[in-house]
């Protein structure tokens, strides 16, 4: 599925909702190990693309060591604006930056980190190959895609509430697009077609996600991601009603008190010689 032209829209609300609910909900475990797996081996200058509001980048600054140059970008000047006021433990460069034209020389990292932002690429062969240029000689890109939606399970529960509310039009933003880039031979030929010379490793990892309530999930999803773009194009007026039926759908499959599902992911790493 193609994206549609709000499905990398993290504007008005959407930056704080997201970091507030979305990121201990299932991003926190994953930014912990992609900044071990940066850690693993010596790096002086790191680059993140797609940061958002800087959960990998505050596992970064934290693991890595102070002479480690961390430059942390996002397409979406909001997600940065909030990323670089939370701030992080030590200096971190923060620049709004488009992934298909990274607005850096050729050579200037030794590693790439990207975590659940290549769904959003427009055109991720000429994504990839921006990363490959801006890559020193050997170095890594090393990112994160989610498995098929069947296999994270509050997101699927929240795409099935609010098709509640919308039956005839039901908003796909979730299996569109986030769950909408999972096949191995596909992200390893993307890469090769970039110029990636040795892919390293395709690894599932697999993690829970547990809330307080089934109300967290449906206002994580429906008001801090851009399926709040797709419900209020419906209808502005129903956001509401279909948070409301997502944490009804939630409820019905995980109980009506602390909820805890399956998040299931995959690490990719590549290497260009």
């Amino acid at each position: 599925m193609s994206l549609a032209a709000s499905d990398p829209l993290f504007a008005g609300s959407i930056p704080e909702i997201y970091d507030t609910y979305l990121v201990p909900l299932i991003f926190a475990p994953y930014a912990l190990d992609l900044a071990e797996r940066v850690a693993a081996e010596p790096v002086r200058t790191v680059l993140e693309i797609a940061a958002g509001t800087g959960v990998a980048t505050r596992a970064l600054a934290d693991r890595l060591s102070g002479d480690v140059a961390i430059t942390a970008t996002d397409l979406n000047r909001p997600m940065v604006d909030h990323g670089a006021a939370r701030g992080t433990s030590r200096h971190v460069t923060w620049r709004t930056a488009d992934a298909m034209a990274l607005p850096f020389e050729d050579g200037s990292f030794d590693t790439v980190i990207c975590q659940f932002g290549v769904m959003f690429f427009p055109d991720r062969v000429g994504a990839y190959a921006e990363i490959r240029r801006v890559l020193r000689s050997g170095g890594r890109i090393i990112f994160n895609v989610w498995d098929r939606i069947e296999n994270n399970e509050f997101a699927q529960a929240v795409t099935d509430g609010v098709a509640t509310v919308f039956p005839d039009d039901p908003p796909r933003f979730l299996p569109r697009t986030p769950h909408g880039y999972h096949e191995q031979t596909l992200i390893e030929g993307e890469l090769r077609a970039a110029g990636f010379d040795v892919l390293e490793g395709f690894e599932t990892l697999d993690a829970r996600s547990v809330a307080a309530s089934p109300a967290v999930p449906a206002i994580a999803y429906c008001q801090g991601t851009p399926l709040r773009n797709e419900i209020e194009k419906r209808d502005p007026l129903r956001l509401a009603e279909a948070t409301e039926a997502a944490a009804t759908v939630m409820s019905d499959r995980f109980g009506s008190n602390e909820v805890d599902g399956l998040i299931r992911g995959f690490v990719v790493s590549a290497r260009c010689c």
